[in-house]
């Protein structure tokens, strides 16, 4: 059987006069794990749903191989889903995923107590478990939905926001169990820890992959081979990040080199042809045809247009930005308790933790788009904040680009004096005249973002508040965001779920915990996880004496440690786990013994019903204790 899974021949696809790509041909054979990258409007997604069976081609052919099952991962999925989470986790039709299914619903229908059919209908599903050999696959099904913190399989997609509907179909390509999985950003909305659990599985996975991306970790931690859409062409390159950029770099001087050569050629030719304007015989024909496709490369353009950002910054004065205790909770829980801090100028912080746990919220407030329950924020009278936010304000579809930029000036002032119209500061940064005038509604969503960003950088702001500035930005727009944020003199305060982002551009952290406890740290993400890793190394007399180096001093004590009495707690929840896990075995197996009368089986399932209520409220705690424990 061949190793190849999908091949492309002369691919093409336009959408009105824009032309994505043409003539493309590549192949994925089986184990290749492939980052798909380019610019962004590049075609990388409308490239991934036409090999998706998702859209049309214009053109070419899409082969593959005979029974190979495919789960692909939209960037913006189940935008029209009306069924239930369940719906979408299981909608591959095969015995295994319906024994799950049935499975799960019975076990469902047991806790509510809703179905007279419960019992039989629990003992049915139970021996079809058995039957397909399921019970390690449901494992696994359950791991994956702690992980994303998908909770209640009920629930409805129309409740759902953007990034739990994101998690929700990750989830079911992960369960899939297809040979090739297509995944269109599936780092967006995740937070770090996801994140770091995701490259373990997929890494460690023997499915193929096609994955777009722009997380640098990501890609050097899962792929193999990276695949770019450059110029309406796919170059491959074999090996990491750092080897992709060198090896473009190399590609790139060469073209550059090619495109002079060929330009100096073409004025030589230029002028025999203006000499001789008629072909007298064969070989003057054959130099004027050749003359022809000389003409064609000589007018291409440059290979690297788009420049790196620049603003002119305003002067900021010596009181920036002070954080005098403040607090926050939503329906009675605490998402931030009692955080102080002032800002100097230069301060550039990062800020992580978990989805939800109130990072936005805290941007929010000190950007007074929120009020906080106590407390206050002081801002300085020279500070100028330009807030960059996840959800810009929606803009009507037909609005014009450059409208858009013009609302927030008519021109900007770069670092060097230089002025420029909004007009030219568009085309400094890639989006040429002819795009600005088109509308709003036709730029891909890394085009939108970058035009956020830009509108933004256009106010001249002094302090930059950024919260998750990487999503959807191409690799090149993220490597020129990150050297303009290392040379700017302003302050920062940014939100990133992007490691190479965070370790290049902060270093300062704050790390939400638990209960609105904010910890401060004094360095990037790639420190911090090395001093977690040795605080977990130390013992807990150690742990009390050190603290990172220059530590600020904490606003409250650490939590302690267990004390003796939650010591025993700890060791008899871990036995009693034990013993409800031999106990949920043995009533498993009773249920499927067919001697049981009706009433008999529904006591069993009575039974077996608080095991796994016990069973969850003794995990819980046993975390809670672990976490306490360090």
């Amino acid at each position: 059987m061949s190793d190849s899974y999908i091949t492309v021949e002369n691919l093409g696809k336009s959408y009105g006069e824009k032309n994505l790509f043409s003539e493309l041909n590549f192949g994925i054979n089986k184990g290749q794990k492939i980052a798909l990258v380019g610019a962004n409007g590049s075609g990388k997604t409308t490239l991934m749903r036409i090999m998706a069976g998702k859209e049309p081609c214009d053109n070419g052919l899409v082969s593959y191989r005979k029974d190979l099952t495919l789960s692909y991962l939209p960037q913006h999925p189940l935008q029209d889903e009306t069924g239930s989470i369940i719906d979408v986790l299981f909608s591959i039709k095969t015995p295994l995923m319906q024994a799950v299914r049935n499975y799960e619903e019975a076990l469902s229908a047991s806790a509510s107590d809703t179905d007279i059919q419960t019992p039989d209908r629990l003992s049915h599903a139970i021996a079809e478990m058995e039957r397909n050999d399921a019970w390690t696959y449901e494992n696994q099904i359950k791991e994956i939905l702690g992980k994303l913190n998908i909770k209640d399989i009920h629930q409805r997609i129309e409740s759902l926001s953007g990034g739990e509907r994101k998690k929700v179909a990750l989830a079911a390509a992960l369960i899939s169990r297809s040979d090739l999985l297509l995944l269109d950003e599936p780092t967006n909305h995740l937070d770090i820890g996801m994140i770091e659990w995701l490259e373990n599985i997929l890494s460690s996975s023997n499915r193929t992959l096609l994955i777009i991306s722009h997380d640098r970790y990501f890609i050097d931690n899962v792929c193999t081979d990276i695949y770019e859409l450059d110029e309406a062409r796919i170059n491959k390159y074999h090996g990491g990040f750092e080897y992709y950029l060198e090896k473009k770099a190399e590609r790139q001087q060469e073209q550059t080199a090619q495109l002079a050569k060929a330009r100096n050629l073409y004025k030589k030719e230029l002028e025999w042809i203006r000499r001789m304007p008629q072909a007298r015989g064969t070989k003057s024909r054959a130099r004027i045809e050749a003359f022809e496709d000389l003409k064609e490369k000589a007018l291409v353009k440059n290979v690297e247009t788009t420049r790196n950002f620049d603003v002119r910054e305003q002067r900021i004065g010596g009181k920036i930005l002070e954080i005098n205790n403040i607090s926050k909770s939503f329906d009675g829980r605490c998402i931030i308790d009692d955080f102080s801090h002032t800002y100097k100028k230069g301060d550039k912080i990062g800020i992580i933790g978990e989805n939800g746990c109130g990072k936005t919220t805290l941007l929010e407030i000190i950007t007074c788009g929120m009020k906080p329950d106590s407390g206050r924020v002081v801002l300085g009278q020279t500070v100028r904040i330009g807030y960059y936010t996840q959800n810009p304000p929606q803009e009507k579809p037909d609005t014009k680009v450059i409208d858009i930029i013009r609302r927030v000036s008519e021109s900007i002032e770069l670092s060097n004096g230089v002025s420029l119209s909004a007009s030219q500061y568009l085309t400094h940064f890639g989006i040429p005249p002819a795009k600005q005038f088109t509308d709003y509604s036709l730029l891909s969503g890394g085009e939108k973002r970058l035009l956020n960003l830009l509108s933004v950088l256009m106010a001249n702001p002094n302090f930059l508040v950024l919260d998750e500035p990487t999503n959807d930005l191409d690799i090149q727009t993220q490597l020129k965001l990150e050297n303009f944020l290392e040379n700017y003199k302003g302050c920062l305060l940014v939100v990133s779920h992007d490691r190479h982002f965070m370790d290049s551009v902060v270093s300062y952290l704050f790390v939400f915990q638990k209960d609105g406890c904010i910890k401060e740290f004094p360095g990037n993400y790639s420190d911090y996880l090395e001093y977690e890793k040795q605080q977990r190394k130390q013992s807990p007399e150690q742990k009390n004496i050190e603290k990172p180096v220059n530590a600020k001093p904490k606003n409250r004590d650490d939590k302690p440690k267990l004390s003796y009495r939650e010591r025993i707690e700890k060791e008899e929840i871990e036995q009693r786990l034990a013993d409800l896990g031999r106990a949920r075995i043995e009533i498993e197996q009773r249920l499927n013994a067919s001697d049981l009368d009706n009433d008999e089986l529904n006591r069993i399932s009575a039974e077996y019903k608080n095991i796994l209520e016990e069973t969850d409220i003794k995990e819980m705690r046993w975390l809670e204790l672990s976490e306490k424990e360090g």
